[in-house]
């Protein structure tokens, strides 16, 4: 390739696909850089070498940026979302590439991988839909840095809102009735990971998401989980107010750690008019103590169930939609 050819590439190639080709991007690359170079241009007049310099600055930037882009074969662009410790990038195909900021977060990235295939193992699959998929996982080395990140990919759906998105649409809170499929699908979340083994650990607004419309629950962000008797790893930044005693005392925890969480989300979410019964119930799932607190969420909905009947009689749909 010669430079005036290099040149005219890179200025007309309307995207990388363009630039680079489809089938060999690292040897064009490779030409490109060899036509370009300022080292090869001692013979060219200004007017060239300020066009191949400019090529040669414009192509290295955009070699640099699609390699940290194209993660094994997943094409990221900007992040879809902004979690606790990872990015997390639409792939396309509803899933989501969930990429740590720093390779110190590993072994939660592990965490999680493992907590879901768990989940995907030995729980009931009528309640899989309430947590995240695993797709794929795997290593990525940085070639600058040559820093290694643990990398998940999870199937999702779409119109999913967290419950800071629900407060932030309805400042004042909800209506208990509202809040009522919200608790009950958390209860059943929390129900199939107690029952396979396995502790949430961070059952906070940001991790609930929600479908207002079909009234669905997903309870994502499995890096902090744990199992019964086992110690949750990490708090997340800025919500010590949320977590029980036994995680900031680095106590073992157990299913009632989830609860006394999920409860907390649900309170927070309860407008000023909230029945005293439904409050009652919140108050025993929050005890201080993790032997105080109720442990089967299976049973609890249970209960739950029990006291939404006697404050608004027999279920119903109630539609629900984040535009006041």
């Amino acid at each position: 390739m010669t430079t005036d050819e290099a040149i005219r590439l890179v200025t007309t190639a309307r995207d990388d696909d363009e630039l680079f080709g489809g089938d060999a991007p690292e040897r064009r690359y490779r030409e490109l850089v060899g036509a370009l170079h300022p080292d090869r241009l001692g013979w060219a007049g200004p007017g060239i070498r300020a066009a191949a310099t400019a090529a040669f600055l414009r192509v290295t930037s955009r070699w640099r940026a699609r390699r940290a882009t194209v993660l094994h074969g997943y094409r990221c662009g900007r992040p879809a979302y902004s979690g606790d410790l990872a990015d997390l990038y639409d792939v396309g195909a509803d899933r989501l590439l969930k990429l740590p900021r720093d390779a110190a977060d590993n072994d939660l990235m592990v965490r999680e991988q493992r907590a879901l295939r768990t989940l995907a193992e030995r729980g009931d699959p009528r309640w899989l839909p309430y947590v995240p998929r695993l797709v794929d996982s795997f290593t990525h080395r940085d070639a600058d840095t040559g820093a290694e990140r643990r990398i998940t990919v999870l199937g999702t759906a779409p119109g999913l809102h967290s419950l800071v998105e629900v407060r932030r649409a309805y400042p004042d809170g909800l209506d208990g009735r509202d809040v009522a499929w919200m608790w009950r699908r958390l209860l059943v979340a929390l129900g199939l990971a107690h029952r396979a083994g396995l502790v949430h650990g961070a059952v906070l607004p940001s991790h609930v998401l929600i479908d207002p419309a079909a009234h669905g629950l997903v309870l994502v962000d499995w890096c902090f989980s744990t199992v019964p008797g086992g110690r949750v790893p990490a708090m997340v930044p800025d919500h010590d107010t949320w977590y029980p005693p036994e995680v900031p005392d680095r106590g073992p925890c157990g299913p009632g750690t989830d609860i006394f969480m999920a409860t907390r989300c649900m309170t927070w979410l309860l407008n000023r008019d909230a029945p005293r019964r439904l409050l009652d119930f919140a108050r025993g799932c929050r005890q201080r103590f993790l032997r105080a607190r109720p442990d089967d969420a299976w049973l609890l909905l249970g209960e739950l169930d029990e006291v939404l009947h006697r404050l608004y009689g027999p279920r119903t749909f109630r539609p629900f939609t984040l535009n006041p």
